[in-house]
């Protein structure tokens, strides 16, 4: 498509849209943010690329991102896998399921002795579950490369900057949970979830992997000598009001003093809140939203993992190339209907 695109948020996904536009050959694109690169969501994130979701459609996208984090490589990226325990039988039947889709669509799940991970408690998980290509990244400078590789690839670069304002042919929304000021009627509202670091933690090593319960949702992953830790909260915190509730973070610091008896005294570094762009179905909305308006947000949580394959297919249908990944399933016009495909491994 000829004509100048603007990208609307510096995110992790609007700069993966902006250098893939530059790499594919578009000669006249704006990245624009009304504050700085990755200064929203991506900046608040936990950090985990994973290939384990538990629908087809959502492990494409994360399968066709893997390339990329792992060309970055250390320190943007490091592939010490996502461990998935099961301490209950319900737990576990659906934990061998999932693993067993995900095997279908080639991902390499592996069944695991949970005792090999050093310093974590084992003795009441049933199975656990490891696909040792995910691991975890450090979302604002995965972002601030990307954004660098494409201001060297031509793309103007604006922190402090309305995208509205900028003439443009093709506005591409892709602003987190901001996205519905741009355009009211996409159903994208935020909700508010909280991390927090501890630490330090003596001698974390340092292949663990991230943690994940399946029943609770809880996980943390190491941070240098620190462990992050967060998880789905009981009662969904709808709104842009980042708050942190005290009472979630010792909640989390309870739970990781079972889980990882190492980091049970381990104090606070901080605490931070950050938004989730929740669609209906926890699937993110891409596609055409109206005259020279492109969606690509309303991401659930998992934006930054999916950020290259989805950066990279997005700038393919915007310059009339063959498409490396089907974007069919997250078109807006799905929510005419009764969407089929609800994500449930929302962490």
């Amino acid at each position: 498509m000829a004509g100048r695109i603007v990208v609307a948020g510096a995110g992790a996904v609007g700069a993966g849209i902006a250098y893939h536009l530059a790499h594919l050959g578009a000669r006249d694109v704006v990245l624009a943010d009304r504050a700085e690169i990755a200064s929203g969501a991506t900046g608040k994130a936990m950090g985990g690329v994973r290939q384990q979701f538990s629908t087809p459609e959502e492990v494409a996208l994360a399968r066709a991102s893997v390339p990329l984090f792992r060309e970055l490589g250390s320190p943007l990226f490091d592939p010490v896998g996502y461990l998935f325990v099961a301490t209950t039988e319900e737990g576990r039947v659906r934990l061998i399921e999932r693993a067993e889709l995900q095997r279908g669509l080639g991902v390499p799940v592996e069944d695991v002795d949970p005792s090999s991970v050093e310093g974590l408690r084992a003795d009441d998980v049933l199975t656990a579950v490891i696909c040792r290509e995910d691991g975890v990244a450090e979302p604002a400078e995965v972002t601030r490369e990307l954004v660098r590789r494409a201001a060297e690839g031509g793309v103007d670069v604006r922190e402090r900057t309305d995208a509205r304002a900028i003439p443009h042919d093709v506005l591409v929304v892709g602003a987190g949970a901001s996205s519905a000021e741009l355009v009211p009627e996409l159903p994208v509202r935020p909700l508010c979830r909280q991390l927090v670091d501890v630490g330090p933690v003596d001698g974390l090593p340092a292949d663990l992997p991230m943690v994940i319960e399946e029943e609770t949702g809880f996980h943390f992953r190491r941070r240098a000598d620190t462990l992050r830790l967060a998880m789905p909260e009981p009662a969904p915190r709808w709104g842009a009001d980042e708050v942190v509730d005290d009472s979630i973070v010792e909640d989390k610091r309870l739970r990781l003093a079972h889980r990882y008896p190492p980091g049970a005294d381990a104090p606070i570094v901080r605490a931070w809140a950050g938004l989730y762009d929740m669609t209906p179905d926890a699937h993110p909305i891409i596609g055409w939203v109206g005259e020279g308006m492109y969606a690509a947000c309303g991401f659930s949580g998992h934006g930054f993992m999916q950020a290259p394959a989805v950066g990279r297919a997005v700038a393919e249908e915007l310059l009339g190339r063959e498409l490396s990944v089907d974007l069919s399933p997250y078109r807006l016009e799905r929510f005419a209907g009764d969407p089929t495909f609800p994500e449930t491994l929302v962490l």
